[in-house]
């Protein structure tokens, strides 16, 4: 039996669609795709797509641009940092920031716009200027992220410069619950951090600094210290340096007797065991 042609496959669709008595609708998810865009329809009378001329951009933000072009040998290799950038200039990647972009990298906006959809941290609509991504994945999930981030939406509530949002993975589950305020990872969180959280973001303070992942407690003593300075536990590690807190505190789980002070029973000698021959 040979393969229907065109014509036939034609006639096949539209008794189906008769039979239906309109076309199948297609399932959508709910609220739509998380990717913006998707159902949107191409429009096929607008002119091809050309280089931006003539558009003035911020010295700062060419700059920025230029140099982050001169770490690739493909210029376009600098779409992301770059729309990074202007998204910092601008609160989102509006088309004015996109245009901004393609003309200091000689790309069409396009092309950018398509990179600017595919990523979550890249914002395609007016956002606030203060990211809040609370992880609502598995490890988070299950100590409490999900009322974190409803506590967190609620106090953030009317607020335009703040935008909060779930977020599949952070890739920190060792602070779960954890949330990334501007870039920085803040955790274990519970939901009564949420006011001080907000409250140092508001007034551009180091948000948690107690709870920020960066300060965190690491094995290399010299970690982050040009940053954050050098975390009290290592001066005890370290010679010619004065300790400031006792070594209970400094110690990495339980302290063992003998450095309690404390005399312990010796242990008693076991008899060595000698396997005799069968003969």
């Amino acid at each position: 039996m040979s393969a229907p042609d065109g014509a036939e496959r034609l006639i096949r669709g539209l008794e189906l669609e008769s039979s239906y008595g309109s076309a199948p609708s297609v399932p959508r998810y709910a609220g739509g795709s998380r990717v913006p865009g998707w159902d949107r329809a191409a429009d096929l009378e607008k002119d091809p797509a050309e280089i931006p001329e003539d558009i003035e951009v911020p010295e700062d933000l060419r700059a920025e641009i230029e140099g982050h072009m001169a770490n690739y040998p493909d210029r376009r290799s600098a779409a992301l940092p770059a729309l990074a950038a202007a998204q910092r200039v601008h609160g989102w990647c509006s088309p004015e920031a996109i245009e901004q972009v393609a003309c200091v990298m000689r790309v069409t906006p396009a092309y950018l716009e398509s990179v600017a959809s595919f990523y979550d941290m890249l914002e395609t609509t007016p956002a606030g200027r203060h990211s809040v991504y609370v992880c609502t994945n598995i490890s988070c999930s299950l100590r409490g992220a999900d009322a974190l981030y409803e506590t967190i939406v609620r106090a953030a509530e009317g607020d335009d410069q703040i935008g909060v949002r779930s977020f599949e993975c952070l890739g920190a589950c060792d602070i779960a619950p954890m949330a990334s305020v501007d870039g920085v990872y803040v955790g274990p969180l519970v939901p009564e951090d949420v006011p001080a959280l907000l409250d140092d973001l508001r007034a551009g303070r180091d948000v948690l600094p107690g709870k920020q992942l960066a300060r965190r407690l690491v094995a290399d003593p010299d970690a982050n210290s040009g940053e954050f300075g050098e975390h009290p536990v290592h001066r005890l590690t370290l010679p010619g340096r004065d300790p400031e807190i006792p070594p209970e505190r400094a110690a990495f789980g339980e302290v063992a007797d003998e450095d309690r002070g404390e005399e312990t029973a010796p242990l008693e000698p076991q008899p060595e065991h000698h396997e005799e021959d069968e003969s």
